[in-house]
């Protein structure tokens, strides 16, 4: 889970929605984007204020899922976050990298987004052993979203530039209602991945093969994986919010199918408590 804690995160994260109520049950580092302005005379002044208008977040949480995708054991990993928005809401930088949206009218957008493919230890478990690591990597992609009043539908590709070398693409929609002070949010998504990807992460060559036990398997490409997810939010005060989520991953094709997979299902469970300036 180590490595893999961008994947934990949930794909919201990754391209974070620019609109009303969606925005903020999309991303922590969103929230109160759509915020009516303040009178003036309760605007905060100076550094705060600068941080204020940028629609700055920090905050801290923690997930407990799957030490790796598709593992059958399960840990506690810490995650802080910090996120803004800059130039008009423009540019985003959040927990995964950088999002900036190059195009936009009215409901329609399209963004370009980069980050860090976080690869997997084999130390991260004892199932892992003898099959290596697979190293770090940029990610440079882009997403298409289109929103229909409650719903937003989206789709991105993204490819890594070192680590698997490979390249992935999301297709997913999400829905959000505000209630009160409540924020409810649930969405569903699918990854299909190429056949780099797919051998670095599900593939077991017979050297690998030989050093951890585990059958040859020969992963190609294809839809690797289902997300369903469901969070709720809580507006404490005009400043905070607590974020709760859950989230049910459903390996498919050869991803399931691989010996490096313990368990196809991966769910996991996550909270998080922000301040936004």
């Amino acid at each position: 889970m180590k490595k893999n804690i961008g994947l934990m995160i949930l794909p919201a994260l990754v391209m974070p929605l620019s609109a009303g109520n969606r925005a903020w049950a999309a991303d922590p580092g969103e929230l109160g984007a759509s915020e009516p302005p303040a009178p003036s005379g309760e605007r905060p002044t100076g550094f705060r204020g600068k941080l204020h208008d940028w629609n700055v977040v920090v905050g801290a949480g923690a997930v407990y899922g799957p030490k790796f995708e598709g593992s059958k054991d399960f840990e506690v990993m810490p995650v802080p976050f910090v996120s803004a928005n800059f130039f008009n809401d423009r540019v985003h930088v959040g927990p995964t990298g950088l999002l900036i949206d190059i195009y936009k009218v009215e409901n329609f957008k399209i963004s370009a987004r980069g980050g860090m493919e976080f690869g997997r230890d084999e130390d991260d478990a004892d199932h892992l052993e003898g099959l290596g690591d697979i190293d770090s990597g940029a990610k440079v992609g882009g997403v298409i979203s289109y929103e229909l009043g409650p719903i937003e539908l989206s789709a991105g590709v993204d490819k890594i530039i070192g680590g698997s070398d490979g390249v992935t693409g999301t297709f997913g929609a999400e829905y959000s209602h505000m209630a009160g002070q409540f924020i409810f949010s649930a969405g569903a998504s699918a990854t299909w991945a190429d056949k780099n990807y797919m051998k670095s992460y599900f593939g077991v060559t017979p050297l690998q093969s030989a050093r951890s036990g585990l059958d040859v398997y020969d992963a190609g490409a294809g839809f690797k994986r289902i997300d369903l997810t469901a969070s709720v939010t809580y507006l404490a005060s005009e400043h905070w919010f607590v974020r709760g989520q859950a989230e049910l991953g459903i390996l498919t094709g050869d991803a399931r199918n691989s010996p490096v997979v313990q368990k196809d299902t991966q769910p996991s469970v996550m909270m998080f408590v922000g301040y936004k300036f």
